[in-house]
């Protein structure tokens, strides 16, 4: 067997072994200088292809859908016990402690929200400013303490020490933190922060946004009170997600939402006003018609992944990132942003910036003239973004593209993300057409409409 051959039967071993069927995989779009090409979708930190997977569970169910909880017909018994079910599918695949609750939100933003919404009084609140905006902006009501970017594991976990060890220790504290960076894709310490924040008598909530679709999460293994995650990142439809953890401060609050389903029991009093029981179950946060279907469809992601078998996809994703990385690092004007060093642990998210480039004319260029579909920006996560690239952390930007023209510096970077069902031409292609934009430059002349840099026609 030849080299080359042994390399190819390998490079196909590893597609085989880590990857999973995913919607669109035969999608082709046009290219500016003539022809199309399969879309390369190579922005799963976003939005992730839904699992083929997910969507033939959910075609199945469709001629059965009916509105949960209540209803005496056929199709709603099913629908809600095909709900229920979900529930518990959920819980099983969060490792949850038996009396969690799992509540059905819409994304990872709605469910830190609602987190926001239940929080006690005088409630602390510890978050870094490396965090998406989605868990570094509810806490709008408490008192919170925003950390600075630590620059190693073990200084994050200094850092939250060092901020827990000045507070009442009997007061409420909530400590809350991604598991993996939405823009360097780098893994957080987060057992480690967890028992800090359990030892300062505080409780913690995981940002599993981007961690729970390339890493197994366990509330119980990691010692987390409450975990957040989408639908739309997990291989799922838009429209779901999750917050699942201790139901104390859950029970404990008013509703997120008031109105049907939440409610027990309703009755006018003498005076004229309304006597409300709220359920204790996690019914009390779900108001209003369910998105079953979304529900569902989490469900679905979270059996597909773990009857495939995190171990192989974990491997086959380290096998593309350095596909990835090793095609960048040849590339010397090419510059990968990192807050814990290039050696650290970290997902398939890798964000990057290029000498002499505007961001988002790169970004334009690699889908019109490549059919690569990546983002540009600041990523809803502006403080990490600024800090990463040596600027002030605390100036304003934009979370879509820059306004800078092509040619012009932008303080943006470009993110590449991939997973389960990334084929290894998607990788290939995205590495050879940075390689040649950097080398050659770009074959089409761009402008800039709406703060977007767009292929002139």
């Amino acid at each position: 067997m030849s080299v080359s051959t042994a390399a190819a039967d390998q490079s196909l071993c590893h597609e085989i072994a880590g990857s999973l069927p995913v919607l669109g995989r035969d999608v082709t779009v046009p290219l500016v200088t003539g022809g199309e090409v399969t879309y390369a979708a190579l922005d799963y930190a976003a939005s992730a292809p839904a699992l083929q997977r997910v969507w033939d569970d959910v075609a199945a169910y469709a001629p059965y859908y009916g509105s949960v909880h209540r209803g005496a017909g056929y199709l709603s018994q099913l629908s809600t016990d095909l709900f229920e079910s979900s529930r518990v599918t959920v819980a099983e695949f969060l490792g949850c402690r038996a009396d969690d609750q799992v509540i059905f939100t819409r994304s990872t933003t709605d469910s830190l929200n609602l987190l926001a919404a239940v929080l006690p009084a005088d409630c602390e609140v510890f978050v870094f400013e490396t965090e998406h905006h989605a868990s570094l902006l509810p806490w709008r009501d408490a008192r919170v303490t925003y950390l600075n970017a630590p620059r190693t594991p073990a200084e994050a976990v200094r850092t939250l020490e060092r901020a827990l060890a000045g507070r009442d220790p009997h007061g409420p504290a909530l400590v809350c933190v991604t598991g993996a960076s939405n823009v360097t894709g780098e893994l957080w310490p987060v057992r480690e922060l967890a028992a800090a924040a359990h030892a300062h008598g505080a409780r913690i909530v995981l940002d599993a946004a981007q961690l729970a679709p390339h890493h197994p999460v366990d509330i119980q293994d990691l010692d987390v009170d409450w975990v957040a995650f989408s639908g739309h990142k997990l291989y799922a439809p838009f429209g779901s997600g999750v917050l699942a953890g201790r139901a104390d401060w859950l029970q404990g609050s008013e509703p997120y939402l008031a109105g049907g389903g939440a409610s027990r029991k309703v009755a006018r009093r003498a005076d004229g006003g309304v006597d409300v029981e709220w359920h204790d179950s996690a019914a009390r946060h779900e108001a209003g018609s369910p998105n079953v279907i979304g529900v569902y469809s989490i469900a679905s992601a979270c059996k597909a992944l773990t009857e495939a078998g995190f171990d192989s996809l974990v491997a086959r994703e380290q096998y593309l990132i350095g596909k990835v990385r090793d095609g960048l690092d040849a590339v010397p004007e090419v510059k990968v942003l990192s807050l814990f060093g290039d050696d650290a642990p970290r997902v398939g998210v890798i964000s990057f910036v290029v000498d002499g480039w505007n961001s988002s004319h790169f970004a334009a260029a690699l889908s019109a003239e490549y059919g690569i579909g990546v983002r540009d920006g600041l990523f809803c996560a502006h403080p990490l973004v600024r800090t990463l690239l040596g600027s002030d952390p605390q100036s304003q930007g934009e979370c879509g593209a820059p306004e800078a023209a092509p040619g012009e510096k932008s303080l943006n970077a470009i993110r590449v993300s991939f997973g389960a069902g990334t084929p290894d031409e998607h990788v290939e292609r995205f590495v050879r057409a940075v390689t040649e934009l950097v080398r050659d430059g770009a074959q089409w002349n761009y402008r800039t409409e709406d703060g977007r840099c767009v292929p002139s026609v």
